[in-house]
């Protein structure tokens, strides 16, 4: 019975909280020591929603995405290989932009942003993740046009990424196509510690 309703559930985890489903698993009367358990210890988006005290944990879900880049930012001084190349005070960070930007830790800024993308939607490939830092170029008596942002920003900085243990390329189950990067547990962990710093912060 519990290996029939966890699978059922799993299905259409992307669409339930752990809330959600401990709730319809009460609601159903014969389910309630599963429930607990399930609450406990099924992860939903990789995501585990009580310790082992049974006390709620902050998920980098949880924390204003703003908050979080401008604390997880700060913590990317601890990966020395996320740092702007030389080239990077020269950039625009796309052909909508008409000025490279004027903070001094954008790069750094950019990759805790990405970590935090990377999370949410992975696994993401270097396109989709570059529209989103995209935006409306001016064409002059031309109609504006939307357009995506530097590729060249994004694939360096996932490269850095990658290579500081944070993120890394998913493959399918043949492993013969790339289907975009995910985070590692490492990131997993970091994202969650910094979203709890956040969250006391708050309080």
């Amino acid at each position: 019975m519990f290996g029939f309703w966890l699978r059922a559930l799993r299905t259409f985890h992307p669409l339930l909280t752990p809330f959600q489903i401990r709730a319809f698993l009460l609601s159903t009367g014969k389910m309630s020591r599963y429930a607990s358990l399930l609450t406990h210890r099924v992860h939903i988006h990789g995501e585990s929603r009580r310790d082992a005290f049974g006390d709620m944990m902050t998920s980098f879900r949880d924390v204003s995405p703003t908050e979080l880049v401008a604390a997880l930012r700060v913590e990317m001084d601890n990966f020395e290989l996320v740092s702007a190349p030389e080239w990077a005070v020269d950039v625009k960070t796309g052909t909508h932009r008409e000025m490279p930007p004027v903070q001094d830790d954008w790069w750094e800024t950019r990759a805790a942003s990405m970590l935090r993308k990377v999370a949410i939607h992975g696994p993401i490939g270097t396109n989709h993740l570059a529209q989103m830092y995209g935006g409306v170029k001016n064409r002059g008596v031309k109609p504006n046009k939307a357009v995506t942002g530097s590729r060249n920003i994004t694939r360096k900085i996932l490269q850095q990424l990658d290579q500081s243990g944070l993120t890394k390329l998913k493959m399918n189950a043949s492993g013969s196509k790339t289907l975009g990067r995910v985070i590692t547990p490492a990131a997993h962990s970091l994202l969650d510690r910094v979203a709890g710093k956040v969250a006391s912060a708050e309080m």
